[in-house]
């Protein structure tokens, strides 16, 4: 049996990745390995970690070449002990920009050896067992994999994060935070380069905004109320046409 090289919290600090790494044989050959671990706090995250990836499916799904996904792994090489090993860290919600989605999900995980490129954005949603690891290691081992945009969303409004909403972009290697916004209603908002929009922070609720069309990305319960609104109206214009047709 082989065993699973994974990325524990308490350890992070420790990896270290190669410019050049030789090649490895990954888990396979068709799928990644099973993941086992359960989602951190998963009761707590659960309907923020759900709309997120519904909402952002739904506005890139008329681009073919994106990949929306979440609580999967990206799979990254590391040496530990003189022996190369694949290891992997699994981001609430990443976005990845040019590369076959349809190819990944075969896989069961992004490799991104194979993929040739790391995720675009990613998103954590802030818990009690996951906001220290957010802060520090694993923003540190996102920036060394290459992730373009590091975004922290703090349904508490700030008690994990020191902050509602914190946006970073890569520069030089190194995370700098992207302008925040707040206005006297309490919306918390900044821009998004990489998917070109603004992650906007309403009282307990992440919510995306298009600079484009000026409006709001609909959430799971706008989607749901906009289906049902539609559905009643086919039944009244249908009603209407029977009535038309009985006269």
């Amino acid at each position: 049996m082989t065993t699973k090289k994974r990325l524990r919290r308490n350890d992070v600090e420790a990896m270290g990745l190669l410019d050049c790494p030789p090649a490895i044989v990954l888990p396979g050959p068709d799928a990644a390995p099973d993941i086992d671990e359960p989602l951190p706090d998963a009761m707590f995250q659960i309907d923020y970690f759900a709309d997120t990836l519904v909402v952002l499916r739904q506005h890139f799904s008329r681009h073919p070449m994106t990949l929306v996904h979440g609580n999967s792994p990206i799979y990254y090489e590391e040496m530990e002990d003189g022996v190369e090993h694949a290891s992997h860290v699994s981001p609430d919600c990443y976005v990845a920009f040019g590369v076959d989605p349809e190819a990944i999900r075969k896989r069961n995980g992004y490799f991104m050896r194979e993929v040739g490129q790391a995720p675009d954005f990613a998103l954590d949603i802030g818990s009690v067992s996951t906001y220290r690891n957010d802060l520090g290691p694993k923003r540190d081992l996102y920036a060394r994999l290459g992730i373009g945009e590091y975004w922290r969303f703090d349904p508490t409004g700030g008690q994990y994060y020191g902050d509602p909403l914190l946006g970073e972009t890569l520069v030089d290697a190194e995370y700098c935070r992207l302008d925040i916004h707040r206005n006297s209603g309490g919306l918390v908002w900044a821009h998004s380069p990489a998917l070109g929009l603004d992650l906007c922070w309403e009282p307990g609720r992440l919510r995306f905004f298009s600079p484009a069309t000026g409006l709001y990305l609909p959430d799971l319960a706008e989607e749901r109320a906009a289906h049902q609104a539609a559905e009643a109206e086919v039944l009244r214009l249908s009603e209407q046409l029977r009535q038309l047709r009985g006269i």
